[in-house]
C-alpha cells in the first residue's frame, strides 16, 4: 500500500504537479473535514486519513480546522512524520511541538523572495516619494496636494537598512542597490553570502543611527515578538521610515503609533499586522503610511511556486527520507 499523504485543505495553481510529484508514489487525500474535531478523529482506525505520513499545510485551511497549534500537532498520530508547510514564514504551526512529536517541519523559502521583495520596494518608493497620498488625491479630484514636495525624497543615494539579510532582505538589498541606494544590514551572524556591496553591522544601533529606511524581514518566533521596540525606533535617524512586509508582531505597533505622532518617523509602509485581517484604525489617520492587506506573495505566479516547493518537500521525503527545506529549529542545536 502507497504512503498516504495529505491536501490540508486546496491546491490553487499546482494541480497537475500534485500527479506529477506524488502520484507515483503516495495516495494523495483531500481534506474535507468541517472542523478540528472531525479532522482529528478521521486518522483514527478506518478513517480516511488513517496512516498518513506527510501533509501538506496551507494558510487557508485555519478557517476550519485552525492553525497547527500544540493542540492540533498533539492529537496526530505517530504514522505523520512531515507537515510541508506552503509559506516561508511557519507561525502558524507549532515547531516545538512537531520536534517533541518526531514530526518534521518544512517551509517555502526562495519562492517567495521576488514577491516579498517587490512590495517591500513598493512600500520604499511609495513612502519616500508619497505616492499613496498623491493618489487619493487624485482620485479625490484634487490634482497634486500642495507643498507635497516639502515631505518628499528621492530613492537615490538614501540609506536603506535591512533588519535580516535572508532571501527576501538580500533580494531587496539587489533591487534598491539599483537606484543606487547604499546597503547595510544587521543579522544575528554576517551573512556570508551576501553581496559585497552590503555593509554588515554588528551593532543594530550603529547602522539604526545612519538608516534613512529600515526595512524589517526577520521571521516571527517568540524572541522576535516586539524585536523593534521603542528603544530600537528611537534609535533609527530621526525623519527615517520603517517598512514590514514580515509578520506584524515583529514591531512594537504602540511604539511605532507613538513615533508617527511626533514626528520622529516621517513615514511607514506596511503589509503585514499583529491581528490580520484587523487593522489598527489609528493608522488610518496617518496619510503618509502606505497601508497593504498583506499583498507579499499575492500572485499567481509566486503562488504556484510555493505550492510546488510544499509538494517537492513531500517527494523528497517520500523518497529520500529527507526534504529540502526542513526549519531552521531542526538545524541549530538548542542552548543548555
Amino acid at each position: 500500500m502507497a504512503p498516504r499523504v495529505l491536501i490540508c485543505s486546496t491546491i490553487v495553481w499546482a494541480h497537475d504537479d500534485v500527479q506529477r510529484l506524488l502520484g507515483d508514489i503516495a495516495e494523495v487525500v483531500y481534506v474535507d473535514s468541517p472542523d478540528r474535531k472531525s479532522f482529528l478523529a478521521e486518522f483514527g482506525p478506518g478513517g480516511k486519513y488513517e496512516n498518513t505520513v506527510g501533509i501538506y499545510r496551507e494558510n487557508e485551511s485555519a478557517g476550519k480546522i485552525g492553525i497547527f497549534d500544540k493542540e492540533l500537532i498533539d492529537g496526530l498520530p505517530s504514522s505523520v512524520r512531515w507537515i510541508a508547510h506552503n509559506g516561508a514564514g511557519y507561525d502558524p504551526v507549532d515547531v516545538h511541538a512537531c520536534k517533541a512529536k518526531g514530526i518534521c517541519l518544512s517551509n517555502t523559502p526562495g519562492a517567495v523572495d521576488d514577491a516579498t521583495a517587490t512590495t517591500a520596494l513598493y512600500l520604499l518608493i511609495s513612502t519616500l516619494r508619497q505616492y499613496s497620498i498623491a493618489e487619493r488625491s487624485l482620485r479625490e479630484l484634487k490634482w497634486k496636494p500642495k507643498g507635497l514636495n516639502k515631505r518628499t525624497h528621492d530613492v537615490t543615494g538614501k540609506v536603506l537598512g535591512i533588519l535580516g539579510l535572508g532571501g527576501i532582505g538580500t533580494r531587496l538589498a539587489v533591487l534598491a542597490h539599483a537606484f543606487p541606494m547604499r546597503i547595510v544590514y544587521h543579522s544575528r551572524h554576517k551573512n556570508l553570502e551576501a553581496p559585497g556591496f552590503c555593509e554588515y553591522f554588528e551593532k543594530v544601533e550603529d547602522m539604526l543611527a545612519i538608516t534613512d529606511v529600515l526595512s524589517v524581514h526577520v521571521p516571527l518566533r517568540q524572541e522576535t515578538v516586539g524585536l523593534v521596540d521603542e528603544k530600537m525606533i528611537r534609535a533609527l535617524k530621526p525623519g527615517g521610515i520603517i517598512i514590514n512586509t514580515a509578520r506584524g508582531k515583529v514591531i512594537d505597533e504602540d511604539a511605532l503609533i507613538r513615533a508617527l505622532e511626533d514626528g520622529h518617523l516621517s513615514a511607514a509602509g506596511l503589509d503585514v499586522f499583529p491581528n490580520e485581517p484587523e487593522v489598527n484604525p489609528r493608522f488610518l489617520e496617518f496619510p503618509q503610511v502606505t497601508l497593504l492587506p498583506h499583498m507579499g506573495t499575492e500572485n499567481q505566479d509566486t503562488q504556484r511556486q510555493m505550492e510546488v516547493r510544499a509538494l517537492t518537500n513531500l517527494k523528497d521525503f517520500l523518497n529520500t527520507g529527507m526534504g529540502k527545506d526542513l526549519v531552521i529549529e531542526y538545524k541549530v542545536k538548542q542552548k543548555l
